[in-house]
């Protein structure tokens, strides 16, 4: 029997600031493949005005893995930086190196969980059930006269020959419509 992986996407994120300079995404499930999207990482409307470094470490902080700045943010002139494309396998640290922060980071965390054909057959198919009572029947467009346009009278026409451009201010068919109501 073949396996299949199905991604489960939940949103991560955490704040780094001059108390909590370090923050750390770790996972103790063996049982699936983790992996850390990273997103944005920004400054909060109370950081001063400085540099604020964000460094990120992968691995074990124990086997003295080097860290690497990922993103300088200032508030006047980089407040926002964006990080897509940037995926991590955990264990992953970020490191406020410099400035008192607060900068958020978000991230959306994706594990890989294996679904054997036969569940994954049998979900589709729960799906398409679910879609097919969900579908509401077509309705039909009522003949009111709601959403008709109405002829233009000859004066409007006679006026946009070019001969005599239509006033300014006044859409097209307004004065028409405004003698009858």
């Amino acid at each position: 029997m073949s396996k299949t992986e199905k991604p489960l996407s939940t949103l991560w994120g955490c704040e780094l600031n001059e108390s909590n300079k370090e923050e750390s995404f770790k996972t103790d499930d063996t049982n699936h493949q983790h992996q850390l999207a990273l997103r944005t990482m920004c400054l909060g409307h109370t950081a001063k005005d400085e540099f604020n470094i964000v460094e990120l470490v992968t691995g074990e902080a124990n086997n003295r893995a080097k860290a690497v700045p990922i993103a300088t943010l200032h508030a006047k002139s980089m407040p926002t930086v964006n990080l897509s494309g940037l995926d991590l396998h955990p264990p992953v640290t970020f490191r406020l190196k410099h400035g008192s922060g607060p900068v958020y980071v978000g991230a959306e965390h994706v594990a890989l969980e294996e679904y054997s054909d036969e569940e994954l057959d049998e979900e589709m198919d729960e799906e398409e059930e679910e879609e097919d009572i969900e579908e509401s029947p077509v309705k039909k467009v009522s003949k009111n006269g709601a959403g008709k346009r109405k002829k233009p009278e000859k004066e409007e026409e006679e006026a946009s020959d070019g001969e005599n451009p239509p006033k300014k201010g006044k859409g097209r068919g307004r004065k028409a419509q405004s003698a009858k109501v």
